[in-house]
């Protein structure tokens, strides 16, 4: 009986090929819509987590003034090359301690120029930042301690600027400084806020801070733990340490902010997260548009039907029958709609994933709430114009022109 039912169902809607191809569309898109954001966001928040753990699980940031969106940094004091120092030999089961200042400044070769991220810093950045040299070496002491015009490049900068040649031993001129370059980065590739991690240029700190910033602030210490079981002892050191040093009473809050790559990922995962069930939402409620089609045109069909509807209950069919009858044409609609859904939904997903260079991170559960849902919107929304046509006189929809 069901077969002969659905059978049914697929003959009226092939009848009306355009007319359902039209309806289908609102779940179409609300399925496919919502398929993709999830899948999107998902694929972000994966991004986000891969860079941080690209960093490691023992990374600790510390940086004036305080995280969020009440952020202070601009007002807060920096820290010096002293309290650098100060959290070197202080600080227990810690692996590397890296001071780094950065700004932005026009670097050019030759002809060629192009503003890239200018970072002051030592040797342990490499192991803090996870860095690791494809050519050249790293500052010797002496250029470190004495502020040499040496720098390092990101493969970015070195296709801008040198293009196919051999950039060791070349002279760069960085805002108003000549600079000799004596090691290429290996390549990182975009960080999970999208910046380049490769349009950049290192150079010993105070070379940085006589020659670029004129001053001997450090603008944020990088700090890795030996182990990440270590890294809230670490962290607790560096608070007390720091306040020790910055001479805060013990009724005054920090004028710094120390924070980990899990808290930080934590942060994101969060936020995107949030952003995700946000676009999910929104997407969904194009499917209760399209159950409100669905509702429409079956209250058409139900109108040009009365007359077939009449004759079927004339010659015996019950009220269940004819119930079930219009009921399923508007759940066969809703799944096929649901089906093509999915299929708009993951292609969309997957080429995104692609243009965004972030992973495809498929929710089995969300295909499955989706595919559900669009069952579900049949069904309510298919109810009214069934039982309307179940109730109908069988006399007067004979009578029915």
């Amino acid at each position: 009986m069901i077969f002969e039912t659905i059978k049914l169902a697929l003959q009226a809607i092939r009848r009306n090929a355009l007319r359902s191809f039209l309806t289908l569309l609102g779940i179409v898109i609300g399925v496919g819509a919502v398929i993709a954001m999830v899948t999107i966001g998902n694929g972000t928040t994966a991004k986000v987590e891969q860079e941080m753990a690209k960093l490691g699980t023992n990374l600790l940031f510390v940086i004036p003034g305080q995280l969020g969106p009440r952020r202070t940094s601009a007002e807060a004091k920096p820290f010096t090359g002293q309290d650098v120092i100060a959290l070197k030999e202080q600080l227990r089961n810690v692996e590397a301690v890296a001071p780094a200042s950065s700004t932005s400044k026009t670097v050019i070769y030759g002809s060629e120029s192009r503003t890239a991220t200018i970072v002051g810093t030592d040797n342990d950045y490499f192991t803090t930042q996870a860095r690791e040299l494809s050519s050249g070496r790293q500052f010797l002491n002496s250029e470190l301690r004495g502020g040499q015009a040496v720098c390092l490049i990101g493969e970015t900068v070195r296709e801008e600027l040198f293009g196919s040649l051999d950039p060791i031993g070349a002279k760069i001129r960085v805002d108003k400084i000549s600079c000799e370059v004596i090691g290429l980065l290996t390549v990182k590739g975009q960080s999970g806020f999208g910046q380049d991690q490769d349009d950049l240029v290192m150079m010993p700190i105070r070379t940085f801070q006589r020659r670029i910033a004129g001053n001997s602030d450090v603008g944020r210490i990088y700090v890795s733990a030996s182990d990440k079981s270590y890294s809230a002892k670490v962290q607790s050191d560096i608070e007390w340490l720091l306040r020790e040093r910055r001479k805060i009473s013990a009724n005054k809050d920090d004028d710094f902010a120390v924070a980990d790559t899990q808290q930080i990922v934590a942060t994101q995962t969060a936020t995107t997260t949030m952003l995700t069930a946000l676009l999910g939402a929104v997407a969904g409620v194009s499917l209760l548009v399209g159950g409100i089609g669905i509702m429409n045109i079956m209250l058409v069909s139900v109108t040009e039907r009365t007359r077939e509807i009449g004759i079927r209950l004339a010659i015996g069919a019950t009220e269940n029958q004819v119930l079930m009858q219009f009921l399923v044409e508007a759940v066969v609609l809703a799944l096929v709609g649901g089906v093509a859904g999915v299929i708009l939904g993951l292609g969309l997903a997957g080429g995104a994933a692609m243009t965004m260079k972030i992973p495809f991170v498929l929710d089995q559960q969300i295909v499955l709430l989706a595919f559900g849902f669009s069952a579900l919107v049949g069904v309510v929304f298919g109810y009214f114009p069934a039982r309307r046509a179940a109730h109908l006189n069988p006399i007067e929809a004979l009578r029915h022109e």
